[in-house]
């Protein structure tokens, strides 16, 4: 299950990013839309990072079956940026920036794996029937 809040007006397939984690995970997460101010303070509060990114990951430490799997943080302002540049509806920018921080979450990192973060992204991509236009966003 995904506990969701939405900090803007965007409207959300939950359905959609649910069959996502169902496909990964049996554990909750929890899902954040906000704006890119937000995502930028949270950035600079804990990755000392002064500027906005387009999601943030924040998995809970220790593998305790009752506690969720941990947060997923996505700008809105970038989905809709990079929709408009690689041609792709909104939605599935969503769609790649949830599954992008869903792969954090379990434990895939891009900064120092081999490929792994991105193949399995790439995996998924396809697997959900999402346009390639996103793999090429992905490379």
């Amino acid at each position: 299950m995904i506990d969701f809040e939405n900090q803007t007006d965007f409207l959300v397939n939950l359905v959609a990013l649910e069959k996502i984690v169902t496909s990964l995970t049996k554990k909750d997460l929890e899902l954040i839309i906000v704006d890119n101010q937000t995502i930028k303070e949270i950035n600079l509060e804990h990755r000392k990072k002064d500027e906005a990114t387009d999601v943030l990951s924040f998995p809970v430490d220790g593998d305790f079956e009752h506690l969720p799997l941990g947060t997923i943080i996505i700008s809105i302002d970038f989905v809709k940026e990079k929709a408009k540049e690689y041609g792709h509806s909104e939605e599935d920018e969503l769609n790649l920036l949830f599954i992008h921080g869903l792969l954090h979450l379990l434990g895939y990192d891009h900064e120092v794996d081999n490929g792994e973060h991105r193949q399995k992204e790439e995996e998924l991509i396809k697997q959900f029937n999402l346009p390639s236009s996103l793999i090429v966003r992905n490379s």
